[in-house]
């Protein structure tokens, strides 16, 4: 943990450790090996929009980070900042234009395929929900899901970029989704996601105590 010191760093993020963007800054924090202090925000309680936190977080939204007096929020401004701001390994290809790619497939999953989102949300991962069957209009979204990561992903490759990317973890989520819930996902799909998931730094997210629902 950190101490409150003038470069320290704090992560908000949802108290029932469910939120995929929390997960990412707090994965890319642990890649880097970075000391923080972890701090819980009960968001069904509404305690984000209490002045405590809104004085914090500009949009009063999980993750926050804090890094001494200045403070951030959204998961993917979080990880590209940590990533320049701190050593460490790179959460983000070398190259320009697999960078680019990265953040794109970042912004894709934050902005679209909202039917996997709702339909099977991520209490299914983290407590195991069980959801009725998926819609037309979710089975057509999972198609798309499931063409763009073929694409990107190299037959044979355990990662998008060659070396791990944080976009790997954050579309390794997106997968465990319908992975978790014995939907029809490509085997080799399955092999990637399962991947992801088996490094350290998820593995210290999957184990947060987590409230009873």
């Amino acid at each position: 943990m950190a101490s409150h010191s003038e470069d320290a760093l704090r992560l908000y993020v949802d108290s029932q450790f469910c939120s995929p963007y929390a997960m990412s800054a707090f994965v890319a924090l642990q890649e880097k090996k970075l000391p923080f202090e972890l701090i819980t925000v009960d968001l069904a309680a509404k305690k984000n929009h209490e002045k405590d936190f809104t004085e914090k977080s500009l949009t009063q939204r999980v993750p926050t980070l804090l890094h001494g007096d200045f403070s951030l929020s959204e998961s993917s401004a979080i990880t590209e900042y940590v990533d320049e701001v701190f050593e460490g390994p790179a959460l983000y290809p070398k190259d320009a234009k697999q960078r680019a790619r990265a953040r794109q497939v970042q912004a894709w999953l934050r902005s679209d395929l909202m039917a996997i989102r709702v339909e099977r949300n991520t209490q299914g991962i983290f407590y195991g929900k069980k959801f009725s069957p998926l819609s037309e209009t979710a089975l057509a979204v999972a198609q798309n899901l499931y063409f763009v990561v073929e694409t990107l992903l190299p037959v044979g490759q355990k990662n998008m970029f060659g070396e791990w990317s944080i976009a790997d973890t954050d579309l390794a989520l997106m997968l465990h989704r319908l992975v978790q819930h014995h939907e029809a996902v490509p085997a080799r799909l399955v092999e990637y996601a399962h991947h992801q998931w088996q490094r350290a730094s998820v593995q210290q997210w999957l184990q947060q105590g987590r409230p009873v629902l």
